[in-house]
């Protein structure tokens, strides 16, 4: 197993940053719902270490308003991989898959890496896989196994205080890809730059797949992504 850099204690200091990136979400609701509509497929979002269904609340919530039937994990506090939370979200999949036919899948953290095994396991019936601040590279060689059989946006921070930046990077492809914003670790589920990354992912038609373009009026919050090499590099200092 790989061993990447932890980031520097100053900024795990700065997560309290997380408090403003909750409030500014409230106080942008109204334009976030002025988001590119989908087709109103069903969304599974997957909470981040330590949290639960309250934390990815005011993303499901928003995803409702722009017409997507959202759900939460029903798992309760995130342990990580035990048994009892594999089998309760294999079931949950299960259920999901046959009340709506595909999902899209948003994880949160460790969350995302749920979502990354789903997508494994079941392709047939995952959508898309969207990522926020996942330690995926915290894993073999070829990063988590490779590239995964559905479409993929990987959404990390350099400022990330919890997990540390490099970790997060895919390896691009034709239908995988790294979204760089600008926030906190704790506060990427209410982070309002990646809600829009999220409602533009969503909106994509079922079978198109094409890069993240910010609106030119955005383009100072998304800063030019790092490649995976570039993750590489910065892993081996």
């Amino acid at each position: 197993m790989r061993s990447t850099p932890r980031p520097p204690a100053w900024m795990t200091a700065l997560e309290g940053r997380a408090v403003g990136e909750r409030l500014a979400m409230r106080v942008t609701r109204p334009l976030l719902e002025r988001l590119p509509r989908g087709d109103g497929h069903a969304v599974l979002v997957l909470p981040g270490m330590l949290t639960d269904d309250r934390s990815t609340e005011p993303l499901r919530d928003l995803l409702r308003s722009l017409g997507y039937r959202s759900y939460g994990w029903r798992q309760g506090i995130n342990l990580g991989p035990t048994q009892a939370i594999i089998e309760g979200l294999s079931r949950r999949v299960d259920e999901l898959v046959e009340r709506n036919t595909t999902l899209s899948l948003v994880g949160w953290s460790m969350g995302g890496m749920f979502a990354r095994a789903i997508a494994r396991e079941r392709p047939d019936a995952i959508r898309q896989v969207i990522t926020l601040g996942s330690p995926i590279r915290l894993g073999p060689p070829d990063g988590d196994r490779g590239p995964l059989p559905v479409p993929t946006t990987s959404v990390y921070s350099r400022s990330d205080g919890i997990v540390h930046w490099s970790a997060s990077l895919v390896k691009a492809s034709p239908r995988a890809e790294n979204v760089e914003i600008i926030g906190s670790h704790c506060g990427l589920g209410v982070n309002p730059s990646v809600a829009v990354v999220i409602a533009d992912r969503l909106a994509l038609p079922e079978g198109s797949w094409t890069p993240f373009e910010p609106p030119w009026w955005l383009r100072m919050n998304y800063p030019t992504p790092a490649d995976f090499d570039q993750g590489i590099a910065s892993d081996r200092r």
